[in-house]
């Protein structure tokens, strides 16, 4: 990859930021989690991530907790993970991974961020090829952390790539670790062992033939990303911007 994990990181990270429904987000992540594997996290490892991404942004744990407590109620409607693919502004490509108890609603509201951007949904499917899905895990780097000891010690859980970078000047460096999706729980465990302290870990997407685009075209297309993000159904916005 050799970029940062996601494009324009900075710019993505301000937006996510900036949003008010962050914490609603992550509290449906922990709760599809724990609906569907159970409350504990020692045995959940899909909640255990949930959780610990929600931390990462510092979200309270009473929050943490009253989400897991809602996978249990009764009157809880049954979250459907779904896809949305489409072309915006420019031509640009954006894949949007969703979860929702209303998929009318959702796929209404989606079309509509596109249309209004001149754009359109084309077939799920279409665009599965352009965007490669990876497991990612972000940490920060300590004192006595070597890369090259520790990219020997995850070769064999599915590395396939050790990246760091210093996004921050004023914070520690951040260390990627990178895996085909489908070594996600191999990847896992296999930090976990090393009593590594991982901020963040998930499935994302990355561009196969990144796009570049001037200023102009980006402030365009920024509006439809924000539109996208803002939605409580959206869960992350992926495009093939370079």
């Amino acid at each position: 990859m050799g970029r940062a994990f996601e494009y324009r990181k900075a710019a993505k990270m301000k937006r996510w930021d900036k949003m008010s429904r962050i914490f609603p987000k992550l509290a449906k992540s922990i709760t599809m989690a724990a609906k569907e594997g159970g409350p504990d996290p020692d045995m959940n490892s899909s909640l255990r991530t949930a959780i610990q991404n929600a931390k990462a942004q510092n979200m309270p744990k009473d929050n943490i907790d009253a989400a897991i407590k809602r996978a249990t109620s009764k009157d809880v409607e049954a979250f459907v993970e779904i896809n949305y693919e489409g072309k915006g502004a420019h031509g640009v490509l954006v894949f949007v991974e969703c979860a929702t108890d209303n998929q009318n609603r959702t796929v209404a509201n989606v079309k509509s961020y596109f249309n209004k951007a001149g754009g359109s949904l084309v077939p799920n499917g279409s665009l599965e090829f352009m965007f490669s899905r990876k497991a990612v895990f972000e940490f920060e780097k300590v004192e006595d952390t070597d890369l090259e000891e520790l990219e020997l010690e995850l070769i064999d859980a599915g590395l396939e790539e050790i990246e760091e970078q210093q996004i921050d000047e004023d914070e520690p460096a951040k260390v990627f670790i990178y895996g085909d999706y489908t070594n996600f729980g191999s990847l896992q465990t296999a930090i976990e062992g090393l009593g590594i302290d991982v901020k963040n870990a998930s499935l994302k997407r990355f561009p196969t033939t990144p796009v570049q685009f001037n200023d102009e075209q980006l402030e365009e297309i920024e509006k439809m990303l924000d539109k996208l993000e803002e939605d409580d159904d959206v869960q992350a916005v992926y495009t093939n911007i370079e």
